[in-house]
């Protein structure tokens, strides 16, 4: 066979590209010190290569997640312990004021410290920690509290009766009581709210003095007390319920009902009571005209999506006739990132609504006119929850948020019962026994008398605390002081409840950076390269270069031409 010079020079620069491209090879693993710098290096290896990065994003995540719940339950945890510590000053300051040989100057001298501790209090109940709200469930976006005035009564039977409600503002307890304008009634003895001899007198400053401009007005089936001076109004549900009264002279007279105008923090964030109420937002072109409602039990929050109607067996993307065509929609259980498409719901020959299947439950779509389903049409079902958990590993999440109300107590009411079945106002509540509230009815007053129990809701054992300073009332403020110790105790319950959460995530912590180990060696193994084996396969191949370099160029010297 004849060799041609084409053919030796065409093989000359294939060896040499050869040798180089091995050397260049070994030259980029040499830089980045890694076996495998792509796929084709070691295909399988790749493929174990990408599925231990994924699981080590994963792990990164976790661990972000956790730094996050940290911060959380963190600040959570070191704000229950500055309650406490507030707490116990409380405490120390009912003592003092609980002796018999307490003036009343005295009492009044430290209810303004009660009072600075009471605000003190509802600031540290509405902590936040990276702009958000730690204590209001949920809604995150605003206070868990506010102060308002709440009510306490001598009268047990009275408060019983009636439910109330409070307008205004004062910055000093206000003591109500009720007389007989005839005189005709001793001390005790019982007149109605409606009786046109019925007077009403108030103090605003602790009980020395009393205005008696103070009248009660009937109207809407509710009883108007009305304390001009004072900066409030009360106003009870029961106008045919009955006082006590107290008669002209005798102000210090406890047989008579007394009601005690004062302090408390009302809780405004999400409770954990009714995990069965689902709330349905419609968003987008069409829905003005829509209304929803969803029935069932559901985990996460639901996204669903009206993609158009069904014809011969296609999905067309048009207006959709409610109850004529098979309505055809996607929904979403992960905030929109999946969703579970081609969905229909056959027409059911009501013009008027649809009613769609979805994860936990059936979504009910109604009209209010036009009886059209606009594609690109959502509905948001969101279920009601008050806890904001975060995950810590594929198999565990840990809550962060608390409900203010079961820590700390205050007032409460259920935003979704305003009325009863007779469509009367309903009234906030408070419970005297308990930091888990009522959220509907009557019987919403505190009652301080011998008999009352303590309560763990610390808001209103502050608030019975500041009243009874203020007024001079030495069994109030020995009550109170049990009920502060209640509290304390529960509060302490919440950070150990805190505590735990936060030794969770220790020890997920831990977990999460053994396995980040174990995950960066086992990429390691395939995909670094052996250092000492890749310095003599480096020298191997730059010697193979320079040999095949210095043997093409002796080759190519020698020619027929040097003959000629």
């Amino acid at each position: 066979m004849r060799v041609t010079q084409n053919m030796l020079f065409s093989n000359y620069v294939y060896n040499m590209n050869s040798s180089l491209t091995k050397l260049m090879e070994l030259n980029i693993q040499s830089s980045s010190m890694k076996r495998v710098n792509k796929p084709s290096d070691d295909p399988s290896g790749m493929v174990r290569i990408l599925d231990h990065r994924t699981t080590l994003a994963s792990v990164k995540q976790y661990q972000s997640n956790i730094d996050t719940a940290k911060g959380w339950l963190n600040a959570s945890d070191e704000n229950l312990i500055q309650v406490s510590s507030i707490l116990s000053q409380a405490k120390v300051l009912a003592e003092q004021a609980s002796p018999s040989t307490v003036t009343r100057d005295n009492r009044t001298q430290i209810s303004y410290q009660v009072r600075s501790l009471f605000e003190q209090l509802v600031g540290l109940a509405n902590l936040q920690y990276d702009g958000k709200s730690v204590y209001a469930g949920q809604k995150t976006d605003a206070p868990a509290f506010r102060e308002v005035l709440w009510l306490t009564t001598n009268d047990r039977q009275f408060s019983q009766e009636c439910g109330f409600s409070i307008d205004g503002d004062s910055d000093r307890t206000i003591l109500v009581q009720f007389y007989d304008k005839t005189g005709a009634q001793g001390a005790g003895e019982g007149m109605a709210l409606s009786d046109a001899n019925l007077g009403v007198r108030y103090s605003i400053d602790g009980g020395r003095t009393f205005l008696t401009d103070g009248s009660v007005t009937i109207a809407g089936g509710e009883a108007t007390v009305q304390l001009p001076q004072s900066g409030a109004r009360l106003t009870l549900t029961n106008p045919a319920a009955q006082v006590k009264v107290t008669p002209q002279g005798q102000e210090g007279n406890s047989e008579g009902t007394w009601l005690w105008l004062r302090p408390t923090a009302q809780y405004m964030g999400d409770d954990s009571q009714d995990t069965g109420h689902v709330d349905v937002k419609a968003m987008g072109a069409g829905t003005e005209n829509l209304t929803a409602w969803a029935a069932g039990t559901f985990g996460p929050n639901v996204a669903v999506r009206v993609d158009g109607y069904l014809s011969n067996g296609s999905l067309v993307r048009s207006p959709t006739a409610m109850g004529s065509q098979t309505v055809v929609y996607s929904y979403s259980t992960d905030g929109g990132v999946n969703w579970v498409t081609g969905n229909v719901q056959p027409p059911n020959g009501v013009a008027s609504n649809v009613s769609l299947s979805i994860a936990g439950g059936l979504l009910t779509i109604a009209s209010n006119g036009g009886n059209v389903l606009q594609p690109g049409a959502q509905f948001f079902v969101h279920a009601r929850s008050s806890a904001i958990e975060i995950d810590i590993s594929s198999t565990e999440r840990v809550r962060v948020n608390e409900v203010g109300m079961e820590i700390f107590g205050g007032i409460y009411q259920n935003p979704d019962q305003t009325a009863d079945s007779n469509g009367n106002r309903i009234h906030l509540n408070s419970s005297n026994a308990s930091a888990v509230f009522s959220q509907a009815g009557s019987g919403s007053f505190a009652v301080m008398d011998s008999n009352a129990s303590a309560t763990k809701n610390m808001f209103e054992a502050m608030g019975n605390l500041i009243a009874a300073l203020e007024t001079n009332n030495q069994q109030g403020v020995q009550q109170a002081l049990a009920s502060l110790t209640e509290s304390q105790k529960h509060v302490l319950n919440a950070a150990a409840s805190v505590g735990g959460r936060e030794n969770r995530l220790t020890v997920a912590s831990t977990i999460l950076d053994g396995l980040e180990f174990n995950e960066n060696q086992r990429i390691s193994s395939i995909e670094d390269a052996d250092v000492s084996e890749l310095l003599t396969q480096l020298s191997q191949q730059e010697i193979i270069y320079q040999a095949v370099l210095r043997s093409s160029s002796m080759i190519m010297q020698n020619n027929l031409l040097k003959y000629l």
